[in-house]
């Protein structure tokens, strides 16, 4: 190969080098389906101690790529009350005010099968869902069809190019948290969902009171987060309301993790 033609093979791997890392990058956002009030850090965190608090919300995360896909982390839930919290918004109603339709969602990865993770499923029936497999056969068993379903068996796992989920905090059974690849700052994002509460566990590392198998493999799941990704800003917990007042706001109820 002669000089020029070495050249030439060397800008080709770059702008396809450069190329790929476009189409596996996503931009991230916070949808807020339902303010969750105020609660003391005692209450979220075994073993704190501070008097101060924290102010929740339920949320799901959207991750738009390259090409125009549109990728879901959980689904929020449809609030079938007839009294409900006034900030209630139904998950694909946040969507529609960022002109998205749930027909054009085409994935759909869920962390665990609570309900106010989950109970939004049958909003996208063009999806496909992406689960661990010991979720699947803790919570769900047969009562889910093979059809459009994904099952993710293991640990540090890219399910969907520039997306790794992991394993690990006992929140469920099968829990799973991801790392995104995104043009942020950082270059990625972790969406803790509830394998971190609030940030205040995360950064205290303090587990949960409820919902945990383990509250030692929880905190050890915290500690991982923070190698994963050291910038604290791109820590994503699931239910810290305080990312709706960080992060620019897209439209209400609605925010863009970058800074």
């Amino acid at each position: 190969m002669n000089k020029k033609s070495l050249i030439v093979f060397l800008l080709l791997l770059v702008t396809i080098k450069a190329y790929c890392q476009r189409t596996n990058e996503y931009q991230v956002y916070a949808l807020k389906v339902e303010d969750a009030g105020i609660s003391a850090v005692k209450d979220i965190a075994v073993g704190a101690v501070a008097s101060d608090s924290v102010r929740g919300s339920y949320m799901f995360w959207l991750l738009k790529g390259a090409g125009g896909r549109n990728i879901l982390v959980d689904t929020g839930y449809l609030d079938s009350t007839k009294v409900g919290n006034s900030s209630y918004v139904r998950p694909d109603q946040l969507l529609k005010r960022m002109n998205i339709s749930p027909s054009e969602i085409s994935d759909v990865i869920i962390t665990h099968c609570h309900h106010d993770h989950v109970g939004g499923i049958s909003l996208f029936p063009k999806a496909t869902f992406w689960i661990q497999k010991a979720e699947y056969d803790y919570y769900v068993g047969e009562a889910w069809q093979e059809k459009g379903l994904k099952m993710v068996n293991g640990d540090s796992i890219e399910i969907i190019p520039g997306i790794r989920v992991f394993t690990g905090s006992s929140h469920t059974k099968g829990s799973q948290y991801l790392l995104v690849n995104s043009n942020t700052k950082a270059g990625k994002v972790l969406l803790a969902s509830d394998a971190s509460w609030f940030n205040y566990n995360l950064n205290h590392l303090l587990p949960i009171p409820v919902y945990t198998f383990d509250p030692v493999t929880y905190v050890a799941a915290m500690k991982r987060m923070k190698t994963l990704m050291p910038d604290g800003d791109y820590r994503i917990s699931g239910h810290d309301d305080i990312i709706f007042t960080k992060f620019p706001k897209v439209c209400e109820g609605v925010v863009r993790i970058d800074r």
